[in-house]
């Protein structure tokens, strides 16, 4: 339990590792070619807010300090050796509350690929097993379709809709809120989502 960072997780040709700066060629390389399919996703910053950092290396360590406080887990997704996406357990709470979110993005040359699906497994069993959370929860744009199939896939329950909840793509963009919580899926959501795909025609 509150296994210490870093964490490295793995499932066959797919791992969740901590980012690094070496990463910087290969994550600006897919982030350049998915701008298009990232761009009404990504979060942005209101007006007059300047807390984010201008570069990779800022990004990263300013991840790796906020991973060090115990306050996020911020992984790269790497399949067949190569660099597709980013997870990143965020928002992480002691105490009463025991909870954390989880975000994600992937390369668009490789989605439906059930390479989310197993990275977001992997990370939610993680903060149950390994931080021995209570809660994760996952909030998407409703029209993100790509995004709402992969909770599907996983058994997060819908727990309804927050409006203007996430500064995205410019504008303040309404959300929908999904979770589990520890024991809804007793042997983990990662076998659980094995069992999905053994059965699926």
């Amino acid at each position: 339990m509150n296994r210490p960072w870093p964490v490295t997780l793995r499932e066959g040709p797919i791992s969740l590792r901590p980012i690094r700066l070496r990463d910087a060629a290969a994550w600006r390389s897919v982030r350049q070619r998915n701008q298009e399919w990232l761009r009404p996703w990504e979060a942005t910053l209101p007006l007059g807010e300047y807390d984010a950092p201008s570069s990779f290396a800022g990004m990263v360590r300013r991840l790796r300090a906020e991973a060090r406080e115990g306050r996020s887990l911020p992984w790269v997704v790497i399949s067949d050796d190569r660099l597709v996406g980013q997870v990143t357990v965020g928002g992480i709470a002691r105490g009463s509350l025991l909870s954390a979110y989880i975000g994600y993005w992937v390369d668009g040359a490789v989605a439906g690929r059930g390479i989310i699906p197993t990275a977001v497994a992997m990370a939610t069993d993680h903060c149950f097993e390994g931080l021995g959370l209570h809660r994760v929860e996952i909030n998407i744009r409703p029209e993100n379709t790509a995004s709402l199939r992969v909770v599907e896939k996983l058994g997060f329950r819908p727990e309804g809709r927050r409006e203007r909840y996430l500064h995205i793509d410019g504008d303040w963009r309404d959300h929908l809120t999904f979770s589990l919580v520890r024991g809804e899926v007793p042997g983990g959501v990662l076998a659980r989502w094995r069992d999905t795909k053994q059965v699926s025609p």
